[in-house]
């Protein structure tokens, strides 16, 4: 599982990665590194209706604090944050690209990212293409790939179990906030 955890757990079920891939782009300590440390998150393909998923989850890390800035070319605004057709238009820095484009469209968005000096990539659930991640880690980039940053922050945070949500974290304890 990485981190130093003794306990294995088969996430297999909710990725599309095998499990060198998923050891690289999935590490928990890595994933909670980011979030702690994060600020800004562009967010490429950020839609501005409310039914769409990258419209829930950059309302939720907008909730959580973090300045969310909307990466959509057909957009002028959302969540009152002035939206832009690229990565290179945005003026302020990002910490992470959060990519909800096709998979396709990754390794543009990678260059990108590399470009405007963002630490992190994360490409979300089921966006996997290994030519941007490539291009992001050889920048010294972190590289998340094929999980949700609300997901995983709702996991680390505490607060997914309240929903159901199996965290594939046990313990008899109360779940503590890593960030």
């Amino acid at each position: 599982m990485g981190s130093g955890s003794s306990l294995a757990v088969d996430v297999s079920m909710n990725t599309i990665l095998a499990e060198e891939e998923r050891q690289k782009y999935q590490d928990p300590g890595t994933i909670r590194t980011i979030l702690s440390t994060t600020k800004t998150i562009a967010i490429v393909g950020l839609s501005p209706k409310p039914e769409r998923p990258s419209y829930f989850v950059g309302t939720y890390m907008n909730y959580e604090g973090y300045r969310v800035i909307p990466v959509n070319p057909r957009a002028s605004e959302i969540f009152g944050e002035k939206a832009y057709p690229d990565l290179l238009s945005i003026p302020d820095k990002v910490d992470m690209v959060n990519v909800f484009r096709q998979p396709d469209e990754c390794v543009e968005i990678a260059k990108q990212a590399v470009q405007i000096g963002a630490k992190t990539l994360w490409l979300q659930l089921r966006v996997v293409n290994l030519e941007a991640a490539e291009i992001a880690a050889k920048a010294g980039l972190n590289v998340i790939m094929d999980k949700c940053v609300k997901i995983e922050h709702g996991r680390y945070s505490g607060s997914l179990h309240w929903v159901g949500m199996n965290t594939e974290i046990i313990s008899a304890r109360r779940g503590r906030r890593y960030f």
